[in-house]
Order: C-alpha cells, then sequence, then structure tokens
C-alpha cells in the first residue's frame, strides 16, 4: 500500500497554521506588555477600571484559544485524509468525468486534495461524483437468440 503526505501546490495547512499560532502568540504577549505598560502610565486621577483590563485580557484569551483550536482541527483534518486515502489503495475508482479509471495502486496525500493512480498510471481527483468500487465492474453481453 502507497500512501503519500504531501504539502499541496501553493499551500502548507500545518506551515500557515503553525506561524498563526506564532503570531496570535506574539500578539498576546504584546498584549500583556502594553498592558503593563498602561497600567505603569496611566493617569492617577482616573484609572482604567480593573474590569475593562479583565475583558481585554478576556477577547485576547479567547482568540489564543480560538487559534489553537484550529491547528487541532487541521490535525484531525489531516489525519482522516490519510485514514481514507489508505482505504482506496486496491479499490476501482472512476472519476467523476469517466475519463479515467482503473484499480488503485497509490494514493497521494495533498494539503487541499487527494489524487489516486491507477496501476495503468491514470490519476484520479478524489472528489464528489467519482466511483469507488471493490473490483471493476464486470460487463455482461447478451446474445440475441431467437427460437425461428
Amino acid at each position: 500500500m502507497a500512501v503519500d503526505a504531501t504539502s499541496g501546490v501553493g499551500s502548507s495547512t500545518s506551515t500557515s497554521t503553525s506561524s498563526s499560532a506564532k503570531k496570535a502568540t506574539l500578539n498576546y504577549d504584546n498584549f500583556l506588555q502594553l498592558l503593563i505598560a498602561q497600567m505603569k502610565n496611566q493617569d492617577p486621577t482616573d484609572p482604567m477600571k480593573a474590569s475593562e483590563q479583565v475583558a481585554q485580557l478576556a477577547t485576547f484569551s479567547q482568540v489564543e484559544q480560538t487559534v489553537q483550536t484550529n491547528t487541532k482541527l487541521d490535525t484531525l483534518l489531516a489525519s482522516s485524509s490519510l485514514t481514507q486515502a489508505s482505504s482506496y489503495v486496491g479499490k476501482y475508482m472512476e472519476s467523476a468525468d469517466g475519463t479515467v479509471k482503473g484499480t488503485i495502486e497509490s494514493v497521494k496525500v495533498y494539503s487541499d486534495g487527494i489524487i489516486a493512480t491507477t496501476t495503468d498510471g491514470g490519476n484520479i481527483l478524489v472528489q464528489a461524483g467519482i466511483t469507488v468500487a471493490d473490483k471493476a465492474p464486470t460487463t455482461t453481453t447478451t446474445s440475441d437468440s431467437s427460437d425461428t
């Protein structure tokens, strides 16, 4: 069974996700530094209310949690794609437009999709409309026999 997981053309989900997480963490750290600087330099006659500070902190915590959730979802989707891809090897597949068909020899998983390669060397993009079966359909020919 040959399953290959690579990043897609022009995009890399894991790289962009990790850089987004780093940016969010950096912004969160910057926010804490700004909050401390704001507290040190605030007007003593009109100080910032504690509830405003807590609200700001809560907002940035929510953003950080959302980025972490998205990272975990991306990992889960990638794992699901690999599991799905391995189930195609050895199966008969026909492309959505019917131009490419055959038994699947290998599967390549990209960040933006799955491409199955047949034993004849044809490539099929796994998408809505494909036909997947355990084996190639048998074609039966009916002979026209008349008793005349």
